[in-house]
């Protein structure tokens, strides 16, 4: 798997954590909308799009499967970020 395109839209809220959105294409052949860029006690992280599925419950619809490529994900976008 090969991250080909990252576009990040920064987000300016004030008392907000969250900083902005990404899109990743992978392979130049299957895109990933809404990624979520948010800011934690420990710094920047990553928050997968999401569905509610019950009143504060979510559950993600797309991830990646394995810690690998969660890293590969999260550093492409805060690179481009």
């Amino acid at each position: 798997m090969k991250i080909t395109n990252v576009r990040v839209r920064v987000i300016e809220k004030e008392n907000s954590k969250m900083r902005g959105f990404a899109s990743v294409t992978i392979d130049d052949e299957f895109v990933v909308h809404d990624i979520r860029i948010l800011e934690g006690n420990d710094g920047l992280f990553l928050a997968m799009p999401s569905k509610q599925i019950a009143p504060g419950e979510y559950r993600d619809i797309a991830h990646p499967i394995n810690q690998e490529a969660r890293e590969l994900f999260t550093e492409a976008i805060l690179k481009e970020y």
